[in-house]
């Protein structure tokens, strides 16, 4: 009787080291996206062949409801919903839909390096709104995630000039308003103390608006350009995770030109060096 408790006390031990094992004490950079179809735009898509072509291992998960705002987020945390399509991109680059995820359940599935937060677009430049839902979100992962995992704060992007999204009328439709106010937020969040890194996706958006492809980067007015919008996006990902100039990578997809892949990481690589200012870019 003696022998078998202290065997389940042991296999108990060695669960609990398992779960407590650092996400740094592998090689593989793990990232876990709380998001909709601005992260899918943003992770989904190129990131993972950025970090092959360079050897890096990934992992990218991304927990998906369409158009969700940081609010519904936390309600779906409060009461354990599992509301999410958890799209996860494996080692191998293999990808695979879970549905009916939780959060809980997400953040369990692997030992994540880093969790992304963002809020829904029409709000991204609204930071009052933003206040009312993040603090308590950060706390709910913090609480379920490795002490050594660090939270990035995904910066999303303005809308197109022309944009009929009802959510720009509070931007009184118009495309450097709106920048600005994402801008001006995630340089806020920046200084909460909760946010090891801002991704600036929005700035590197902005600044391959004014390269010679023009207002061009989406494909419906606010979700990005399948090939060199998403790409744009990816570099960025990329050189602010890994802290390499993206520039140096030689990685491009296939659908996606010479002209638009060296406008993509320009734009990317300034972001990164100003996340909260236009850049412009001589291509």
């Amino acid at each position: 009787m003696r022998k078998s408790i202290l065997l389940l006390f042991t296999i108990f031990i060695q669960l609990i080291a398992i779960a407590q094992v650092s996400p740094k004490d592998d090689d593989v950079i793990k990232i876990l996206a709380i998001g909709n179809s601005f992260s899918e735009d943003g992770i989904e898509n190129y990131l993972h062949d950025l970090g092959s072509s360079t050897g890096k291992k990934m992992v990218i998960g991304n927990l998906y409801i369409g158009g969700a705002p940081l609010s519904l987020h936390v309600k779906n945390a409060n009461e354990n919903a599992a509301k999410y399509q958890f799209r996860k991109t494996e080692l191998d680059g293999k990808k695979m839909t879970t549905k009916d995820v939780s959060i809980a359940q997400a953040i369990s599935d692997e030992n994540w390096d880093y969790v992304s937060f963002q809020q829904a677009s029409p709000l991204s430049g609204k930071y009052d709104v933003i206040m009312e839902s993040l603090p308590e979100l950060v706390r709910y992962v913090r609480a379920k995630v490795s002490p050594e995992t660090q939270f990035v704060y995904h910066q999303t992007w303005a809308y197109q000039h022309d944009s009929d999204h009802k959510g720009f009328a509070n931007y009184d439709r118009d495309q450097l308003t709106m920048y600005k106010a994402i801008a001006d937020v995630s340089k806020k969040v920046s200084k909460l103390g909760d946010f090891k890194y801002i991704i600036p996706a929005g700035t590197a958006i902005q600044n391959a608006r004014t390269s010679s492809m023009g207002d061009t980067f989406t494909r419906d007015g606010y979700h990005l350009q399948l090939d060199y919008g998403r790409f744009t996006a990816a570099c960025t990902w990329y050189e602010k995770i890994f802290g390499e100039d993206v520039r140096k990578n030689s990685y491009k997809p296939e659908n996606v030109t010479e002209l638009q892949a060296k406008i993509a990481k320009e734009a990317a690589h300034k972001a990164i060096k100003k996340p909260y200012r236009i850049s412009k870019i001589n291509k």
